[in-house]
């Protein structure tokens, strides 16, 4: 759950950066994932200074734990 009472969301669509390709992909929850190939274009995806995850850089939604109102993997 997170902080509003809402579900926490592990569906989200990551976009590359460099060639625009989306795929929708399952979150971990317990763990951030600081790595991601494109599937495309073969990039890969570093968080930007001052996210966790590739999930809060590049997705339509944060990683569970910063939905959540916790401290991520930081």
């Amino acid at each position: 759950m997170t902080n509003d009472g809402s579900e926490t969301i592990r569906q989200t669509t990551l976009t590359c950066p460099s060639c625009g390709h989306a795929a929708t992909e399952t979150m971990p929850t317990d763990s951030c994932q600081w790595f991601y190939e494109c599937a495309a274009c073969h990039t890969v995806l570093r968080p930007r200074e001052g996210d966790c995850c590739v999930y809060c850089s590049y997705a339509t939604a944060p990683c569970p734990p910063v939905q959540e109102g916790k401290s991520c993997c930081r």
